[in-house]
């Protein structure tokens, strides 16, 4: 029988993507602590991982298999297009079993990385469109926004945001990006990413030598805007990235190159061809937990993923930052690393090793730093919790109130 409310969570989750997973993994640990009696399920890009991993039920986000590949051939255009008209359907009948639908945190409202607006920023639209027309509120919690050029895609998120029941981001530019296109967002918060609220290994004490530099990795192509010049993009960031991993092999540093998605592979596998030495390998990470182990054995961390930059920062490690987007440079200002950003677009690896070497000057003035900035943000996600329960779950948030009172 159920004692608890219905909660769905969406998004595309289970792909391959370890930041995704580690937002809906923070979420699913306030909701277990929060509210145990609540019914989970999810909504999401990879059903099984998902449910093997986590232990929810969960439901294919596309009703059509080959969402997310190009459809060359006239069957495999009218099965995307018929998919689309059957989403609607489907979207809005699992809507409408929940109480309660959460986005639990990721660039839902952005288009930094290459996006079609018939791909998720359309699903998007159909669940925050089914909850308001048939009353499932729907949350999007610590997500990241960006103002986006192009029109269908620009329209189609505006919308989402709009219908949506409750909107946090994780900074302050996210939200700015919201409101200068036309969104309302006087009563929005701004609160950390929810993966600030993993649990993490203890920083390790500094080691002489230090320990690895870790490098993390991204096949990176560019942005939406930027699809006329990809290769061009990939090829300039990818041989720096070569260079620069080069460089410290022959001054006999350890090199630990790590990913935060599937489609990473392939370019750890052209640096470890291209740089042959074994002081440089990889690491095998299946989920932040991972990640952040390797990070707080580092020394260092030079890292373009932005997931891979929380995990650096949650454990103290100095981190330098290759930047494709605002939330990556808003995300180091935070945490008092501003001045340690480098353009994955214009990537130089000279200009990088001189930074690299000056982040390492400062290693233990910005550990002291990073463990300020940590503080800050676990009281800021405490919050975060603390309005959601008050936004989504009112009963639940008035049964706690005199407990919190006491307990204070």
């Amino acid at each position: 029988m159920r004692t608890g409310p219905r909660v769905g969570v969406f998004g595309l989750l289970g792909s391959g993507n370890l930041g995704n997973d580690g937002s809906l993994e923070a979420l699913l640990g306030y909701l277990r602590a929060e509210h145990p009696g609540a019914v989970v399920d999810a909504l999401c890009g990879g059903p099984e991982a998902v449910t093997a991993r986590f232990g929810i039920p969960a439901t294919r986000l596309h009703w059509y298999r080959g969402e997310y590949r190009t459809a060359s051939r006239a069957g495999a255009v009218v099965s995307k297009g018929l998919g689309k008209l059957v989403d609607v359907f489907r979207t809005a009948a699992w809507v409408r079993r929940h109480d309660v639908v959460i986005v639990p945190g990721m660039g839902v409202l952005e288009a930094t990385l290459p996006l079609r607006p018939w791909g998720f920023p359309y699903a998007l639209f159909l669940l925050c469109a089914s909850g308001r027309l048939l009353g499932t509120r729907v949350a999007l919690v610590s997500v990241g926004a960006a103002t986006i050029g192009d029109r269908p895609t620009r329209a189609l998120v505006r919308w989402s945001a709009r219908l949506a029941a409750y909107r946090s981001y994780r900074d302050d530019r996210s939200r700015d990006a919201m409101r200068a296109m036309g969104v309302d967002t006087s009563r929005d918060e701004v609160y950390p990413d929810l993966a600030f609220a993993l649990p993490a290994p203890g920083p390790n004490a500094p080691s002489d030598p230090p320990g690895p530099v870790c490098v993390g990795v991204m096949d990176f192509h560019g942005g939406n805007d930027d699809r006329a010049r990809a290769g061009e993009i990939h090829r300039q960031y990818l041989d720096g990235t070569i260079r620069f991993v080069r460089a410290l092999a022959e001054e006999g540093r350890a090199v630990r190159l790590l990913t935060g998605d599937a489609c990473d592979a392939p370019v750890v596998a052209a640096i470890l061809d291209a740089v042959d030495s074994p002081l440089v390998t990889a690491a095998e990470t299946a989920c932040l937990a991972d990640l952040m182990k390797e990070t707080a054995a580092a020394g260092t961390m030079v890292a373009i993923r932005y997931h891979n930059l929380i995990c650096a920062l949650k454990t103290g490690t100095p981190t330098l930052a290759v930047t494709y987007a605002a939330k990556s440079e808003a995300l180091m200002e935070r945490m008092g690393l501003g001045t340690y950003c480098h353009p994955a677009r214009a990537l130089d690896a000279d200009r990088l090793l001189a930074q690299f070497r000056e982040l390492e000057k400062r290693s233990a003035e910005l550990r002291h730093i990073l463990a300020e900035r940590n503080q800050a943000a676990a009281r800021r996600l405490d919050h975060q919790f603390t309005a959601l329960t008050t936004a989504l779950f009112p009963a639940a948030g008035r049964a706690r109130t005199p407990a919190r009172q006491e307990a204070s």
